[in-house]
């Protein structure tokens, strides 16, 4: 476009916000980032999911899509180092900060590509807006859990909703609905004060309109139902939580005193007459490879012969290449090891090192995981012969990590899990979020695959979960403890059992294309105008 009175110079289309702008822009996305930390565990606050995206929604909605993405990077940061402030206590200041900055990064792509998306509809359209940054958020929340190395889809977004009614809807699409909900109704709010800040009977019926919507979003759920009755039977699990002091030098340096603890608790529990169907141990357990080491055998079978039950040992296995994997094996009293399940997604840095003489530059630390783990290929279930019921219980055995991949836990309860166990172990965090993060979680799962569910850990949280999410029973942590539950085997499959992954792949496969539209459109555009000028 060029200046009427001198057609020789040109006037750009494009408006740079004003310093004003710029403050009020970063303002609100710094606090929508400190307001997502707020929904999260240990605060737990998960209104504030709302509130932070719709502070996000607000802040994006007027700036250019690669301005939206500065000031998205800083909503990200903002939430993220405090929220994996666990991930520097565990391996430094580097990681730590590394990993927040991709978290931050790959939730900041939302900010750009709903500002390319938005170039679909026109700027009246109030209600498409707030739908397309719902969309857009959720796809790249979601991405998260795919990418990189197989994703970090740790404190996704609907995993702050464990309290909320919310949480309910995971029964019916999965994980990712919940975020896209949040999501939508926190843009919404902010389209309703746009309308009501206006004058008119039509821009306050609109107004109206969105605010029923976004209140209809969050308490409608709550009707959905959430059974808890058993379907085939009961299981009466006691659990042992061994507790070890950790040191300097980790966990793998006490591995005889933390299988020991284990045995001992195990013990205690036979001594006060407690006869379970089960004895379920946590991760690491025993890092000692009991099919390899005579004592290591003998103590853990010394402990299932007293309690004359099967105990779920969290163990590890040595291949010849000096690798290792992450096992959840039942264990029968005389017998041995009757079935195994290996952990299918490995922690990146955690418990395998990518790039490893590059990663050794950021942190020494790298140097304390010795052997790679190996992923497994077997779905999370197995076999747990219960003699009370005369048959084998289907038992889901989900490794720490794996509570927050969607498809680790889905393929257990399509592979006939009738319970879930999630053995952890998180020595490594000290007295951190980590560990209350990680119970969010296994409440969401528990709501929406509708099973009773049991997170096991060598030094705290373990918890007792309902099939509808309530906690029943919960110990602290680095404490020494043992508990027992009759709880409730359930054999009906959610729609989540089909719908999760379609509808995750789905919110990115959209994304991705509004995403490009948007671009596509703003090409055509910007070359109109050049063509008109």
């Amino acid at each position: 476009m060029r200046d009427k009175t001198n057609p020789r110079v040109r006037v750009s289309r494009r408006v740079k916000p004003s310093r004003r702008a710029w403050l009020v822009a970063w303002s609100l996305t710094l606090a929508g980032g400190a307001a997502g930390w707020a929904a999260f565990p240990p605060l737990g606050w998960w209104p504030m999911a709302m509130v932070s995206t719709a502070l996000l929604f607000a802040a994006t909605r007027l700036l250019t899509p690669w301005r939206a993405f500065t000031v998205a990077l800083g909503y990200g940061f903002v939430m993220f180092l405090p929220l994996l402030w666990w991930a520097k206590f565990a391996a430094g200041v580097v990681p730590w900060v590394i990993l927040s900055a991709a978290c931050a990064v790959l939730l900041g792509l939302a900010a750009p590509t709903w500002r390319y998306a938005a170039k679909l509809v026109q700027p009246k359209a109030w209600c498409l807006q707030p739908l397309l940054f719902a969309v857009l958020f959720t796809a790249a929340d979601t991405f998260r859990g795919y990418f990189p190395f197989n994703g970090f889809p740790w404190v996704r977004f609907c995993f702050s909703q464990a309290d909320s009614p919310l949480a309910r809807l995971a029964r019916l699409g999965g994980a990712p609905l919940i975020t896209f909900a949040a999501a939508l109704a926190g843009a919404l709010l902010v389209s309703a004060g746009d309308q009501f800040v206006r004058r008119g009977r039509v821009t306050w019926a609109k107004g109206a309109v969105a605010l029923a919507l976004a209140a209809g979003i969050i308490i409608l759920p709550a009707a959905i139902p959430l059974p808890t009755a058993a379907q085939s039977g009961t299981l009466l699990v006691a659990g042992v939580q061994g507790d070890v002091a950790v040191t300097e030098e980790g966990l793998f340096a006490h591995q005889r005193e933390v299988l020991q603890n284990h045995v001992d608790g195990t013990l205690a529990l036979a001594a006060a007459g407690v006869q379970p169907d089960v004895v379920l141990w946590p991760e690491n357990s025993t890092d000692i490879d009991p099919e390899t080491n005579q004592e290591a055998w003998d103590a853990i079978d010394g402990a299932a012969q007293a309690i004359d039950a099967p105990i779920l040992v969290g163990s590890i296995q040595y291949t010849e290449t000096g690798q290792r994997y992450n096992l959840g094996v039942v264990w029968e009293p005389g017998v041995g090891i009757t079935d195994r399940y290996a952990k299918q997604h490995p922690a990146p840095w955690a418990e395998y090192i990518p790039m490893r003489s590059f990663s050794r530059l950021f942190s020494k630390k790298v140097d304390l995981i010795q052997h790679d783990m190996l992923p497994g290929t077997k779905p999370a279930v197995l076999a747990l012969p219960v003699e009370r019921l005369g048959r084998s219980v289907t038992l889901g055995d989900v490794i720490c990590f794996e509570v927050a991949d969607d498809a680790v836990v889905t393929g257990s309860i399509a592979n006939g899990a009738e319970i879930l166990v999630i053995q952890t172990n998180n020595a490594s965090f000290g007295h951190t979020s980590e560990s209350t993060q990680q119970l969010a979680m296994s409440r969401l799962r528990a709501i929406e695959y509708g099973r009773a569910t049991v997170q096991v850990s060598t030094v705290g949280i373990s918890a007792v979960i309902a099939p509808d999410g309530t906690v029943l029973e919960q110990t602290g942590l680095f404490e020494a403890a043992q508990f027992t539950a009759e709880l409730p085997l359930r054999t009906s499959k959610t729609p989540a059992v089909w719908l999760a992954r379609p509808v995750a792949v789905g919110f990115m496969l959209v994304g991705l294309a509004l995403a490009l539209a948007g671009i596509g459109a703003g090409v055509v555009a910007r070359r109109r105008g050049s063509s008109r000028s």
